[in-house]
């Protein structure tokens, strides 16, 4: 039985990660050990990348929302514990819509929720 080479299989693996290593500056472009290592720590940035991404938007969400709740006279929690008082159920991206560009809403809900806390 002849043998097999793996020639072809290891230049398709080269190609693949080279071609995601493309517009990278000097070896990390070019050579395939430099650019595997590359690669492999932008795919690792990447997925953190997009779990951050989650975590700043709820970050940005409630910063929109405790400041319109101060203008209308109630902080964050104490607006967020009125909703479920309240039994108001709207997550913190609509509420934060809200907050922006449907004020006198918002103001609606902060009156609801004081109503339930007092």
């Amino acid at each position: 039985m002849a043998r097999i080479k793996g020639g072809l299989n290891a230049k398709k693996k080269h190609n693949r990660v080279l071609k995601l290593a493309k517009g990278y500056r000097g070896a990390r472009s070019n050579q395939y050990r430099v650019a595997k290592q590359s690669v492999m720590r932008a795919l690792n940035t990447a997925f953190a990348g997009r779990k951050e991404r989650k975590r700043q938007f709820r970050q940005l969400w409630i910063a929109r929302i405790n400041a319109a709740a101060r203008m209308n006279g109630i902080s964050y929690s104490k607006l967020m514990y009125g909703l479920k008082l309240a039994n108001v159920d709207i997550n913190r991206k609509m509420l934060a819509e809200m907050a922006v560009n449907d004020a006198d809403g918002f103001a609606t809900l902060a009156e609801l929720a004081k109503s339930k806390i007092a």
